[in-house]
């Protein structure tokens, strides 16, 4: 069912679909992209098969956002690539209406969002296409809104779960939603008009733990080194030991700050 969230303003050339239930909302993104005409948001109020980056699950409690976008690009898949700096630096902007302090939101490469030091939301994207051009492209956003998952089990020097919602009245996901697709929208459409340029900068800014020691992990290899910047291509630049290594895929972790 097609819809626009009662009450809040829903940015033109933009469906939304809200399901009550569903694996998750990449897996329907699959299923449903082929037929969809206009960009859409796929939203759920709960998932039961929910998974992030490199499969890994993610805990789904009604009362927190769970939602992808599906579109055509009509872009390079580099290019498509930098949908995750649009989807997190919209995210941020989302956060400034719900966050007291604008200062602990940062954007973790490659695809999280952190509030005072802990993962409030993260990112995900699936594309198809042949030949180097993507025709449809999926991004995937889970936000702790009401309710952080435990920690135990998470890998070690992994960053903390947090929530946004403090101790005073519950979020409402459609409400954050109509406000991320809206910020979506406009970041989007700057994108595509200039290029990934002012977004790196805006990104650059608020980057969490930019000029500090960071290790990146790849498969079989762990890269530690200072985070230097995020390239034109949107890739990880560290000043390591053997000189400057761009990376373009990692999971990232934060060595623990000490106290001079």
């Amino acid at each position: 069912m097609s819809t626009e969230p009662g009450g809040w303003h829903w940015p033109a050339g933009y469906d939304l679909i809200l399901l009550d239930e569903v694996g998750s909302t990449m897996a329907e993104a699959r299923r449903r992209g082929p037929v969809l005409d206009r960009p859409t948001w796929i939203a759920a109020r709960r998932q039961t098969a929910a998974v992030g980056r490199r499969g890994r699950k993610w805990i789904a409690p009604e009362g927190n956002l769970y939602a992808t976008l599906v579109f055509a690009p009509d872009c390079s898949a580099a290019q498509a690539a930098l949908y995750s700096f649009v989807a997190s630096y919209s995210l941020y902007a989302t956060l400034l209406a719900y966050v007291d302090s604008p200062a602990t939101i940062a954007l973790k490469w490659p695809n999280d969002v952190l509030v005072g030091g802990g993962k409030v939301a993260g990112i995900l994207l699936e594309s198809d296409g042949t030949a180097g051009q993507v025709t449809r492209l999926a991004v995937g956003i889970g936000v702790n809104l009401n309710h952080a998952p435990d920690p135990a089990g998470l890998e070690p020097g992994a960053l903390p779960p947090a929530r946004v919602a403090g101790s005073g009245d519950p979020i409402d996901p459609l409400e954050f939603l109509a406000f991320l697709a809206e910020h979506f929208a406009v970041q989007a459409r700057f994108f595509r008009t200039h290029g990934f340029g002012p977004l790196r900068g805006a990104w650059l800014d608020r980057a969490a733990r930019l000029g500090d020691t960071i290790t990146a992990r790849l498969p079989g290899e762990d890269v530690t080194g200072r985070f230097e910047t995020v390239d034109m291509n949107g890739c990880l630049v560290l000043q390591t030991a053997r000189g400057s290594r761009s990376i373009a895929a990692a999971d990232v972790f934060f060595q623990e700050r000490r106290c001079p």
